[in-house]
């Protein structure tokens, strides 16, 4: 009997942290994001149900932000054609998006120049921190703030296309 009232109680607490929402996770229940696209050049990120703009957000990019990613290291952004690969509720950026880096292709490049393509690119917030950060300090990522990615985090599935232009 003590530990169905310990049960309880514990329940409740957790029923009532959670409806302050102080959580990270958020709910959408618009419309599909069915693209992401990214615009290095404008340092802009688009949500978009089919051709409808849902969301637009100002992005930080890898801390070399000219040209396609190739190697491990470069600092470099990819470009081109990918997916959302999976959701990391635990990431060490908030939280995180994965995207689809390397293909094929870009494996197949790297390996033909004797390097590795890198990877674990994502979409994600910040780690640590509360305020801003400035210019393009990624690896090779996407980065918005923490509030974004909860808001990104909570309107994309994995497996939505996204498109990385120069």
């Amino acid at each position: 009997m003590k530990w169905v009232l310990r049960f309880a109680l514990i329940a409740l607490i957790a029923l009532g942290l959670s409806a302050c929402g102080g959580s990270k996770f958020k709910r959408y229940n618009g419309p599909e994001v069915t693209r992401i696209e990214v615009h290095k050049g404008d340092r802009r990120m688009y949500l978009l149900h089919n051709s409808e703009i849902l969301e637009i957000y100002d992005i930080s990019l890898g801390f070399q932000p000219v040209g396609h990613k190739q190697f491990e290291g470069d600092g470099k952004t990819p470009e081109g054609s990918y997916r959302i690969s999976y959701k990391n509720p635990r990431s060490r950026y908030h939280l995180s998006l994965g995207v689809s880096y390397p293909d094929e292709n870009d494996y197949n490049y790297a390996k033909s120049q004797g390097k590795e393509p890198g990877g674990d690119i994502m979409i994600h917030g910040y780690t640590g921190y509360k305020g801003k950060y400035k210019g393009d300090w990624t690896a090779g990522c996407i980065a918005v703030t923490n509030k974004e990615i909860e808001r990104i985090y909570s309107m994309v599935k994995p497996g939505t296309p996204i498109l990385i232009m120069p």
